[in-house]
């Protein structure tokens, strides 16, 4: 290297910092610098142009390790270099812009290790050379700069102390601009982006050196070095200043900046501000201040904002307070200085949020965030430890002074003893677990009570158990604890708030804060991840008993009573008993009723009331389960009558208790309407959200629980009558109408005259509310408008007022007692009756809003008219009713008497009402405007909703005020018919008929308005044709045929309403046709068309229900009329909309009617029958109707069935079969529905239900549906439709069509089955048993074509199922699992076949016993065996010859199996027990006796037990006893039988079998076993399983495996007792060693050395000749000789083979490592195979189990690989566990246990015993508690992760290398 040549010189020192250390580089530079002519300055320039070019070339590379020394290396000279130059700044400054922020750009984030040494190498610079100005200039604006412009920030604060921008960057420190070199690199520098993270490294890497450069100078008072000290200081504090203020910047930017704030320079802010308590800065001339305190505020507003926004802020809100937590408690003497210093302190553990964020934490369903939380909670608790003691000793000073019950010191949870000295071994080992870690201390004295650190530390060992620990620790310990935690020394120190304490102080001192955190283990156990847990701690919660408590229940936290005890509530594990037998409770939910009971009795009235909206508002918050809603509606029925306890509580309490503790109060407290109305308004919304759930009885009770907490906590005089009317609505009215079982529950609520609890002033409760109603309408017709201003209103105000008048119609005929309360609503309806026609109508809302509460009283009046009529049939025809219903009975005459007055007031209103209508209806007849410039501006166009009527507002209100008449008219006339008759009801219907004949021949104009008047006449016209078709009488017989004459001159004599139909039809048709109407309106006027079609077609009907006759002359339809509308129905019903489906369908079947039915020929119609072109058309479009319509709605599904599958149709054989047999319309429409119905069980339990009441009345046409009889038959199951019913209860629709539907003659069948799938085999059942009783009592008459066709098609169908059953796959497969599918279909077949066994006749019955016997041979489960037996029975107690015949040869068939054997032994037994005749009977029995008696000692244990239990009930009836006397007389056969029947009567195991058969040997009746009750009355017993009960065979097959158990367990239980012995004494061990010890003196011949190895040798010398006993003669004979020889050679070669292995043996038993592992407690194979494997692996001595048949499993063995061949492997079962342990604890064994609890050594830190036991846990409990008191330890493996569990295998793994590891460890270290 030569010194004149610079670069080259500087070209090798550069190559050899790669390969030199950063600490050589020094000498490396002297020696250049001496051995040249270089300058120090010169080599740095140099240096300095490499290292500029070397980051060039770096930039964007990824740096490895060379690259890193490199740099160092490199930087280390340039950093010499600028040392050795003197105090020269420029090659500083040179070296901050071209060397050290470029290489800060490339290096990666990451690299924290070269980070820190540039930026040490930096800072050497600057402490040596004090250039702390020039870093204020440079380094540190372009650092903030640089993290400004990542976090948005453009320009610096105003209140910043250095400026960044551009500009100032330029300048040099004295505000010169600097070179052109340096400016470029600048500039450079800013223009790109610069890592903030380096950034940030650099600035604290500052303020760091500057800290302690300015603690090194506090040493020292050398006044250089104080004025130097006060630089570092301005510099350290303006750093910190603009560091501090971007760092709050920082946290709330996006995650990566908060991760850099949080972990790099909030603790070097901290640190500095532990040496700057509070300090002055000067930023442009004015002065600021920043303290400590202000800056922890800002910190503490950063962490409420993060935990606001979501869940990773809410992660690094923790982490930012657990650092100032931990700098808090770390930090020494902090308090003294700032007393000192004057500043207050900031702790954020004084603040509210605080705690209350925590709480929130600890309960989060984020595992991470309850740990975050849980670490905040300790680091918290961290100072407080310190204080406690002196504080509680002047607690403990003050409770010392009172004189306390001693029962007040000792009450704990009432589920545990009485007093903690009385634990149970559970409890004591928790106790003993909690002194070890210093929890709680029992209290034994009146005077002793857990200090806060102790409940600290209780709350955090029962939370870490819920977290962490097993369940079988929380079950131990869980009670204690809590019971410590609520173990307080006297009620009055609840309300103790030691003065002068902070706020993290007394969070768990006072007792509201110690039920505040007590709610937060509660919640946690509630949501526990094991249901054992969670059913722990709701029992331990409901089970605390609070009186004892004094007024404790008062503060336990209502948002924990409304939040996760509500949710726990939810839970099904709590309630497994709910809903069983109909009763929907369970003792959790009566306990969390008294709970809610005691909770609420502290509640002022107000407070009550506020409570119940937040209870009941959950309802409409959270999704509940039936158990979960039951619970909420008892808990708001508790809550409500929580004050009825005030009082016993105050009484209760008082003496103990501080006088303001319990808020007693009696009187009434003053309620605003808006809290009753939101506490109704809540109420309600609980109501509704119960019809969710479709069972009646379920809702009633919901109801009956909210109605009680309404009554109980206010008056129906202190509510607003409109507030209550809305509530009242929403009850079901099935429950409130006559009848209801809640209807006396609020009449009583009206009629209640106690004002304990209401503010009016009224006497009486009743007369308040009777004139809040009766003044209903007075306040209802008033105007709400501007005088003269013009009233306007559409159809959404007129269903509001109609909704309106409806509750309050239903309310006032709900409280009406007596006629005279009603005296003011007729005084209303006279005064307004007079005026109605008076009114301007386009001033006034009066007559509209008259009419709107005319309908809705008539309305109310039909429901109630109904509801009497009904209950009336039911008290005459005997139907049983409840209670309710007789006392509603005697309010009857009253209501009768009511219905006739306002009748009386109606009529006489009609006459003015009449002359108002004809007014309002002028505008149907007037000429339409023809442009729609008027439109409301929601309407305009050409869409609209059918609620929107396409006309301007004037005429809107004109058409709604004409509609609204004629309804309300047709209303009054059709309740007035009904029970009187007057002239103006005649003058009426006269107007209405008039009416109608207007509307249909009122022409149709083309403008969109005209058709929406017209539209409007027709939807007025619905209500009129339902009134007239109900009320038709000779007067409108009249008024039609005077009609007919006057307009139908020349056309002759028309049916009645031909002209009427088709004038319709065709007018209205035409309006359709016009096209003016928008698609919605045109579908509402289809709609109006078949409603208005449905009445006229019923006129007919009506018309002879009404009792009009008048004869054949005048019929009503003509078949040209009835043809016309049946086409336009068929042409419609494909694109039927869905509100039009019902009247649509009606009108079908009133066509059909019309069409088919004779009955009504004389009178209904001139028509022809249906032919089968017509009937296809109406199939097919049906179907495409039903296809499209909703499948879920009963009416529509019942009328579809009721229409198309007419009675009338269905009696004509052409429509099921064509003459080429191919399927008629009706068959088609059958399969369809019945195909489609596999997917809707509602239609196929309809169709069942039609159908088998359609064959059942035309057994004929059964022949053609075999197919669908046998589809029906094997379909079905026990589920429960609970919707179905409710909706045949709500929907009056879907009971009217239910009830047209044809149904077979059983009610009681129906409606037990109805609600189930199981229904269509009930319904095909049934109707085959009415077919064979019509056939019985019809044999007199065989020509009757009816009983021929149901004898024909039983057989057909009994064929057709015994053909299946033998040969379908399915039904005839042997080996099927119980209750699957095949079960099932195989029970449902033979359940029928039972069903259909009258119908086995002469001709059939030998085809029926062969498929039968077949059946009988194969294997089936007893469920379905039982139905062959029952079958066999009836055909042979039908024919009694065919038992020689065919069941004598089966009993001489020995090998019969057995099963198939005891189903002809039960045949054999009833056949003899149940034949009718008694010569017939004896002759079963001398036939078939005989061979049953063999099958007595059949080896087969439950052939052998059936046939003893039968034959023995033969016996009994036909043998009696007989006189002893006779004995010497009577045959051998007979004494045979005798002794027999004495032994099966008296032996002891005979008896206990018939014992356990009671109930079951008279079960089978031959009269009622084959019949439909007989086989499905089963459900009624509660049997889920297609009603099949058990059956005689499965009871003796259960008894006989309960005794075969009952012995294995016997004999288990005795060999383990023998193990148990030998492991406990090892007696046989000791044994085999004295016998040694005491032979050893015998000869070798005669105990050989191996004698426990020999084995018995046999040797045949001669085996036909004779052997010579002289010796000489073996010896002389060679061969002999030879062959002994030789056998003594192999011998001796085979002693030596088992000797050599027996050493082999035993050295590879010693090479085992004395460990045991326990594994008797699991259960899974996986686990077994896996820890014999690795057993195998690391040489244990042994591996218990608690089976060894596992070992044999073929999972095992493919997972352990053959590890079971080589690691011994013993059998220890459960019950001997602890035996063994014991035993091993004696031969010096430690017993360790794998188990997490409070005093478990982790694994890294435990030394094990060269002799160990381990013991491993259950998978999922753990090792049980009695197991752990034996243990000398506990360890566990230690866990950084969430979740906080290892698979037993692993962790027995784990603990298994590191005891290897150990020994090992010691092995070395001994050699």
């Amino acid at each position: 290297m030569s010194a004149s040549d610079p670069s080259a010189m500087v070209s090798s020192l550069t190559k050899s910092f790669e390969n030199v250390p950063s600490e050589a580089i020094p000498s490396i530079i002297d020696c250049i610098l001496a051995s040249t002519s270089l300058s120090p300055s010169s080599l740095f320039s140099l240096l300095l142009d490499t290292f500029h070019t070397l980051t060039t070339d770096l930039l964007g590379a990824k740096l490895n390790c060379d690259h890193s020394s490199y740099i160092i290396s490199f930087t280390s000279a340039l950093c010499y270099l600028i040392k050795n130059s003197g105090t020269e700044t420029g090659a500083l400054q040179s070296f901050i812009w071209r060397a050290f922020l470029p290489l800060l750009k490339i290096i990666d984030t990451n690299d924290y290790e070269l980070l820190n040494q540039i930026a040490e190498l930096l800072c050497d610079i600057v402490i040596e050379s004090q250039t702390w100005g020039l870093m204020e200039t440079t380094l540190v604006p372009f650092a903030l700069r640089s993290v400004g412009l990542s976090i948005g920030m453009f320009q610096n604060k105003e209140s910043s102390i250095f400026q960044w921008s551009r500009h100032s960057l330029i300048q040099g420190p004295n505000g010169d601009v600097r070179d052109v070199d340096l400016d470029q690199e600048v500039m450079l520098l800013m223009s790109g982006s610069f890592p903030p993270f380096n950034a940030c490294h650099i600035l604290t890497s500052l303020l760091v050196a500057a800290l302690k450069n300015c603690q090194a100078a506090q040493s020292t008072v050398q006044p250089k070095v104080m004025d130097r000290r006060g630089s570092l200081d301005n510099f350290a504090k303006n750093i910190l200043w603009d560091l501090s203020d971007m760092t709050v910047c920082m946290l709330s930017q996006c995650a990566e900046h908060r991760s850099c704030a949080i972990h790099f320079l909030l603790p070097v802010i901290f640190r500095a501000l532990d040496a700057f308590l509070m300090f002055e800065v000067s930023v442009h001339g004015l002065m600021f201040i920043l303290s400590r305190e202000h800056f922890f505020r800002k910190i503490w507003e950063c962490c409420k904002s993060l935990f606001s926004r979501g869940p990773l802020e809410r992660q690094d809100a923790y982490s930012l307070l657990a650092l100032y937590l931990s700098f808090l408690l770390h930090i020494e003497g902090y308090e003294n200085d700032a007393v000192r210093n004057g500043a207050s302190e900031f702790d954020v553990r004084e603040e509210k949020e605080f705690w209350e964020e925590i709480r929130r934490g600890l309960v989060d369903k984020d595992a991470l965030v309850r740990k975050h939380a849980l670490h905040i909670l300790k680091i918290s608790l961290g100072r407080y430890s310190c204080s406690v003691s002196s504080a509680e000793n002047q607690c403990h000073a003050v409770v010392s002074e009172n004189n306390l019950d001693a029962k007040n010191c000792s009450t704990i949870l009432s589920d545990g003893s009485s007093t903690l000295c009385g634990m149970s071994k559970r409890g004591k080992w928790a106790e003993k677990e909690a002194k070890s870690l210093g929890v709680g201390q029992s209290c034994n004295s009146a005077n002793s009570y857990m200090n806060g650190l102790q409940r600290w530390e209780a709350f955090l060992l029962l939370y870490e158990m819920l977290e962490e620990f097993g369940t079988h620790l929380v079950e131990a310990a869980w009670t204690h604890q809590v019971s410590l935690l609520l173990h307080f020394s006297s009620p009055c120190d609840l309300d103790m708030n030691p003065v002068g304490r902070g706020l993290h102080q007394i969070q768990l001192e006072a007792v509201d804060g110690i039920f505040s955190w007590l709610a937060i283990l509660w919640e946690r156990g509630f949501c526990h991840n094991n249901p054992q847990v969670r059913c722990l701690i709701m029992q331990s919660f409901l089970g605390i008993e609070w009186e004892n408590h004094g007024n404790c229940a008062k503060l336990v936290p209502e948002s924990f009573v409304l939040g996760p005890f509500i949710q726990g509530l939810n839970d099904a594990v709590h309630h497994k008993d709910f809903g069983v037998k109909g009763v929907y409770s369970s003792k959790t939910i009566e306990c969390a009723r008294n709970f809610i009971r005691y909770f609420s009795s502290y509640f002022s009235r107000r407070e009550r009331v506020a409570f119940l909206c937040s209870l009941a508002s959950v309802a409409n918050q959270e999704s509940l389960t039936r158990a979960g809603f039951m619970a909420l509606a008892i808990c708001i029925a508790s809550a409500g009558s929580g004050m009825k306890t005030h009082c016993g509580s105050e009484a209760r309490c008082g003496e103990n208790s501080c006088p303001d503790v319990v808020r007693v109060e009696c009187t009434q407290e003053g309620l605003s309407d808006d809290n009753r109305a939101d506490l109704l308004d809540a109420l309600g919304i609980v109501i509704e959200r119960s019809k969710q759930h479709f069972n009646p009885n379920y809702r009633l009770r919901v109801c009956e629980q909210v109605l009680e907490a309404a009554v109980s906590v206010m008056c129906t005089c202190d509510v607003p009558l409109d507030v209550l009317l809305h509530f009242l609505s929403t009850v079901p009215r099935e429950f409130t109408d006559y009848g209801g079982s809640l209807r006396g529950k609020v009449r009583r609520w009206f009629s209640s005259n106690s004002t304990k609890h209401c503010s009016s002033d009224y006497f009486s409760t009743e007369l308040h509310d009777l004139k809040n109603l009766c003044n209903f309408p007075q306040r209802f017709v008033k105007n709400h408008h501007l005088p003269n201003a013009s009233i306007t209103y559409d159809d959404e105000d007129l269903d509001a007022w109609g909704y309106e008048v409806q509750r309050w119609a239903r309310v006032l005929f709900l409280v009406v007692t007596d006629e005279h309360h009603l005296e003011p609503i007729f005084m209303f309806l006279q005064d307004y009756d007079i005026n109605i026609c008076t009114q301007n109508h386009n001033l006034e809302w009066i007559p509209q809003k008259f009419l709107v509460l005319i309908l809705g009283l008539v309305e109310e009046l039909q429901i109630g008219h109904e509801k009497l009529n009904r209950y009336a049939a039911d008290v005459k025809t005997g139907k049983e009713v409840g209670m309710t219903v007789v006392l509603d009975k005697l309010n009857a005459p009253p209501a009768f008497s009511v219905f006739e007055k306002f009748t009386g007031r109606f009529l006489f209103m009609l006459e003015k009402l009449v002359s108002y209508t004809e007014s309002s209806c002028s505008i149907f007849w007037s000429s339409p405007m023809k442009s729609d410039a008027d439109l409301p501006c929601s309407v305009r166009g050409k869409l609209g909703g059918p609620s929107r009527r396409r006309l301007a507002s004037p005429t809107t209100v004109a058409v709604l005020q004409a509609i609204l008449s004629v309804k309300t008219l047709a209303a009054l006339s059709s309740w007035c018919a009904q029970l009187r008759n007057g002239v103006w009801l005649d003058s009426a219907f006269a107007y209405l008929w008039d009416f109608s004949w207007k509307v249909i021949l009122s022409p149709t104009y083309e403008s969109e308005a005209g058709a929406e008047i017209h539209l409007a006449a027709y939807e007025a016209l619905v209500p009129v044709f339902k009134a007239l078709c109900t009320a038709f009488s000779p007067l409108a017989f009249d008024l039609i045929t005077a009609y007919n004459k006057s307009a139908l001159v020349n056309e002759g004599t028309r049916p009645l309403l031909d002209p009427l139909v088709l004038s319709f039809l065709k007018n209205i048709n035409d309006l359709l046709a016009v096209g003016v109407l928008t698609r919605s309106r045109r579908a509402v006027l289809m709609n109006w068309k078949w409603l208005c079609l449905d009445s006229l077609l019923s006129i007919p009907y009506y018309a002879i229900e009404n009792g009009v006759r008048f004869g054949s002359m005048f019929p009503f339809f003509s078949d040209t009329a009835v043809r016309c509308i049946f086409i336009d129905l068929v042409e419609s019903l494909e694109n039927a909309g869905e509100s039009s489906v019902l009247p649509i369908l009606r009108s079908v079947r009133w066509v059909v009617g019309h069409l088919c039915s004779g009955r009504l020929a004389s009178i209904g119609s001139s028509c022809d029958r249906m032919d089968a072109q017509m009937m296809w058309q109406l199939v097919h479009s049906s179907w495409i109707l039903h296809v499209s319509c909703n499948k879920r709605r009963v009416a529509p599904i019942a009328a579809l069935l009721s229409s198309v599958l007419h009675p009338s149709v269905f009696n004509d054989l052409r429509m099921h079969e064509t003459s080429d047999s191919e399927p008629g319309p009706l068959k088609w429409f059958v399969e369809k529905i019945l195909d489609e119905g596999m997917r809707s069980p509602r239609t196929t339990r309809l169709a069942a239900l039609h159908l088998t009441g359609l064959w059942l009345l035309y057994p004929r046409t059964i022949k053609y549906y075999i197919k669908e009889l046998k589809l029906l038959s094997l379909y079905g199951s026990v589920a429960f439709d609970e919707d179905f019913e409710a909706e045949l209860t709500e929907n009056r629709d879907a009971r009217e069509e239910v009830s047209l539907l044809a149904q077979i003659p059983d009610a009681e069948l129906t409606e037990t089955f109805i609600n189930t799938e199981m229904y269509a085999r009930v319904a095909v059942a049934v109707l085959f048993y009415k077919l064979a009783e019509l056939a019985v009592r019809s044999q007199i008459v065989m020509e009757n074509e009816d009983v021929h066709a149901a004898l024909h098609c039983g057989k057909l169908f009994l064929l057709e199922l015994l053909d299946s059953v033998v040969k379908d796959k399915d039904l005839a497969k042997e080996l099927y699992k119980k209750y699957s599918a095949i079960h099932r279909r195989k029970v449902r077949a033979w359940q029928m076949i039972c069903v259909l066994s009258p119908f086995v006749d002469d001709d059939i019955v030998q085809r029926v016993t062969s498929s039968l016997h077949i059946c009988l041979y194969r294997n089936n489960l007893p469920a379905v065996r039982q139905y062959l037996e029952t079958f066999a029975i009836q055909i042979y107690l039908k024919y009694p010859l065919l038992i020689g015949e065919q069941l004598i040869p089966i009993f001489r068939n020995y090998d019969m199996k057995p099963q198939a054997l005891s189903s002809y032994v039960f045949i054999a037994a009833n056949v003899i027990l149940h034949a009718c005749e008694v010569p017939v009977q004896l002759r079963h029995l001398d036939q078939l006796l005989p061979p049953l008696i063999p099958f007595l000692t059949s080896h087969h244990h439950s052939l052998r037990g059936f046939t003893q239990i039968l034959v023995y009930q033969v016996l009994c009836k036909l043998m009696p006893a007989l006189n002893p006397s006779n004995l010497e007389v009577m045959s051998l056969e007979r004494r045979c039988f005798m002794d027999l029947k004495s032994y099966l009567a008296k032996n002891s195991d005979c008896m206990r079998l018939r014992a356990s058969m009671q109930g079951f040997l008279d079960a089978f009746d031959p009269c009622t076993s084959a019949t439909p009750v007989g086989i499905f009355s089963a459900r009624d017993e509660g049997v889920e399983f297609e009603c099949v009960p058990i059956s005689l065979m499965e009871q003796v097959i259960t008894f006989l495996n309960d005794a075969r158990e009952d012995l294995r367990h016997s004999m288990s239980n005795n060999v383990m007792t023998i193990k148990n012995e030998s492991l406990a004494t090892g007696e046989s061990c000791k044994d085999m060693d004295a016998f040694l010890k005491s032979d050893e003196g015998k000869s070798a011949t005669q105990i050989p050395h191996d004698a426990f190895l020999d084995f018995q040798k046999k040797i045949t010398l001669y085996k036909h000749g004779r052997q010579d006993t002289d010796a000489n003669s073996f010896l002389g004979n060679v061969e002999f000789l030879n062959a002994l020889l030789e056998m003594e050679t192999e011998d001796l070669h085979l002693s030596s083979v088992i000797h050599s292995r027996s050493v082999a043996m035993e050295r590879i038993r010693e090479s085992r490592q004395p460990l045991i592992l326990v594994a008797s407690l699991l259960d899974r194979i996986p686990n077994l195979a896996g820890l014999a494997r690795t057993c195998e692996v690391f040489k244990v001595a042994g591996l218990t189990i608690a089976d060894a048949s596992v070992l044999h499993d073929k999972q095992f063995q493919l997972i352990s690989v053959t590890a079971e061949k080589w690691v011994p492997i013993m059998e220890v079962p459960v019950c001997s566990l602890k035996v063994f342990l014991e035993k091993k604890k004696r031969e010096g064994y430690s017993i360790l246990g794998l188990e997490q609890t409070a005093n478990s050594t982790p694994l890294d830190k435990y030394s094990f015993p060269k002799k160990t036991v381990l013991v491993l846990g259950q998978e999922k409990e753990g090792i049980p508690v009695d197991i752990i008191h034996i243990l000398d330890e506990c360890i566990e493996i230690p866990q950084l992760g969430v979740v906080r569990s290892l698979n037993v295998h692993v962790s027995g793994a784990i603990a298994l290398w590191e005891y290897t590891r150990q020994q090992r460890s010691n092995q070395c270290r001994s050699v």
